[in-house]
């Protein structure tokens, strides 16, 4: 039955709500923390308080409490849980503050949920789940974005060397920038992606001189499509397809265009059939590398 519910009255019955709903963030299950019964006292709570007529609408102060809400759950759970770890331990912990973020999210944009009708699309209001993604967004990756971006090239190094890494780690971490999201400079994955690119550059770039110093031309063209094949493999494995054509484009430019010259001075000098060369050089370039596209 309806009834009028007041502003410090509706927000008391919520603070309920939310503070069991940030226990999600520590991994607590949601049939622990709300029975049926509770889950429509809240989700009535918010109705009411949005369909009352001026001036007891109280949709945007609803609105604002559900800002604050995430605010204050990652100030006091997620942040903190971040603050002290580093590379692999650090891109660990962000993925399960994110999973349970996002369950806390959802949890509280049902309760919620009726704001999501009340503001029609023409106000400035983005929906919940917008909102959710965005709070996370400026406070958590804003503060440690270039840990994570660090974490994830140097994860991706290690595995180049021969190291044993947790590759799932590193798709989920990928996965987790792409649904971050953000747009122009603040395209989480694209500035990973520009980033790993260049360092994969500079790696590379060093691998062709020493290999150059301790191989024949023709060792050395058959090392190359070894890169080309071992890279293709461990980065399928994390990378989307065309991050993986943009890297092995990379690789080939510093392995083979970069040292076209010196490569082939050193065919000459050491008198080695011509067509030998060309063979090797024909098969290096003829792996798949994608559309062509520059990175």
């Amino acid at each position: 039955m309806w009834k009028l519910i007041k502003l410090e009255e509706g927000l008391n019955v919520l603070e309920e709500a939310i503070v069991k709903a940030r226990l999600l963030l520590d991994g607590h299950p949601t049939n622990t923390l709300f029975t049926p019964e509770e889950y429509i006292k809240f989700y009535d709570c918010v109705y009411f308080m949005c369909i009352q007529h001026d001036p007891y609408d109280y949709s945007i102060q609803l609105y604002e409490r559900f800002n604050r809400a995430l605010e204050e759950s990652i100030f006091s759970r997620v942040l903190p849980s971040l603050v002290d770890k580093n590379d692999a331990s650090l891109l660990i912990e962000l993925l399960r503050m994110w999973t349970n973020y996002k369950v806390m999210t959802k949890c509280l944009g049902g309760l919620f949920l009726y704001l999501d009708r009340h503001f029609p699309n023409g106000k400035n209001a983005a929906s919940l789940n917008d909102v959710s993604v965005q709070c996370f967004r400026d406070l958590v990756c804003n503060e440690f974005y270039q840990r994570f971006q660090n974490a994830a090239v140097s994860l991706i190094g290690q595995d180049r060397d021969g190291k044993l890494i947790d590759r799932d780690l590193l798709k989920n971490t990928m996965t987790f920038f792409m649904e971050i999201g953000g747009c122009g400079n603040t395209s989480y994955y694209d500035n990973f992606e520009k980033v790993m690119l260049a360092d994969s550059a500079a790696y590379y770039s060093q691998l062709a001189s020493n290999l150059l110093i301790c191989n024949s031309s023709a060792d050395y063209v058959m090392k190359v499509e070894w890169c080309l094949n071992q890279e293709e493999e461990r980065a399928s494995q994390y990378l989307c397809q065309t991050t993986v054509e943009r890297l092995l484009q990379v690789v080939q430019w510093q392995l083979m265009v970069q040292t076209a010259s010196t490569l082939m001075e050193k065919q000459k000098a050491e008198n080695n059939e011509q067509a030998t060369y060309q063979e090797l050089l024909s098969r290096c370039a003829s792996l798949e590398l994608g559309d062509g596209s520059s990175a």
